[in-house]
């Protein structure tokens, strides 16, 4: 890949998690925390598992998992402060993260930056978590070398990603059923960064060898989600390709829309409740002597 091609796409990144995206998630905040749940579990779980003290969350968005963490830390009791940081380059997140962190009075922090250019200080942190936030670096094996650096030898890295779109049919619906009417919707690439950008495992695994990290561990996870139906219209026409897309269509052709793509998701709705099954790939490693 070219340097203009490299640059254009991290702008294009940067771009989108400041604007109209970034600001989607942070005000479906409040659903989305719920419905990720399970794997903010995994993660602090993880974090206990390892004993680890200084935490770096990538990707950390509007900081559930970072705080989640913190307060894991704080309740130890250890004589050691624990330290939690999140990282993202999305302004209207991070700044949600630090309001967020101020009201519950947390000594969870934020940083607002790429992680894959940022510098980091070397062998600082004991543990690198991830929650849906590693997909996105335009060079991955670049980025998961700066989080190398980041970290101490023999540190911990657990993160969990997408597996393909084939085995997350829930994840596809709205753009699916919008198809016909929306013949410009960008068609996503399984080359490019974006939620499925690690389902091929083999890839992962070759990314982090090439960027310092060994003791590679990649394992399927299936874990059952929901959300309340009263939020589904709002999920699907705020988040991914169908949210971007619905703003430029005009009222009626957003109505009609609309009206499709949420009868395409009868087969998950259960009365009050919509569930569908997260097929993710939960990926751990180690920080390999340098």
């Amino acid at each position: 890949m070219s340097m203009d091609i490299t640059q254009r796409d991290e702008a294009e990144q940067t771009a989108r998690w400041n604007g109209a995206a970034g600001q989607a998630w942070v005000d479906t905040r409040a659903v989305l925390d719920e419905l990720f749940k399970p794997f903010e579990k995994l993660l602090v779980d993880a974090v206990v598992t390892e004993h680890a003290q200084h935490v770096l969350d990538v990707g950390c968005g509007t900081g559930a998992t970072t705080l989640a963490v913190a307060r894991r830390l704080g309740a130890q009791g250890s004589d050691t402060q624990g330290r939690s940081v999140g990282v993202d380059l999305s302004e209207p997140m991070v700044m949600d993260a630090r309001v967020r962190a101020e009201q519950e009075g947390s000594r969870a922090s934020f940083v607002l930056a790429d992680a894959q250019e940022h510098a980091f200080e070397p062998a600082t942190f004991d543990m690198v978590i991830s929650r849906f936030g590693v997909m996105f670096f335009n060079d991955s094996v670049k980025a998961f070398t700066n989080l190398r650096r980041a970290a101490r030898e023999d540190a911990a890295l657990r993160f969990i990603a997408w597996r393909g779109p084939a085995e997350n049919p829930f994840m596809t619906t709205a753009e699916r059923a919008a198809a016909p009417f929306m013949p410009d919707m960008p068609a996503r690439r399984p080359d490019e960064p974006g939620q499925f950008a690690f389902a091929d495992a083999d890839r992962v695994r070759r990314v982090l060898e090439e960027s310092g990290w060994a003791g590679i561990d990649i394992r399927p996870v299936d874990v059952t989600c929901a959300l309340p139906e009263r939020e589904l219209v709002r999920y699907f026409t705020r988040l991914g390709p169908l949210g971007l897309v619905l703003r430029e269509a005009d009222e009626r052709t957003r109505t009609h829309i609309i009206e499709t793509v949420r009868a395409a998701f009868d087969p998950y709705t259960r009365g009050a409740e919509v569930r569908f099954t997260a097929a993710c790939w939960t990926v751990g490693a180690r920080a390999s002597a340098t």
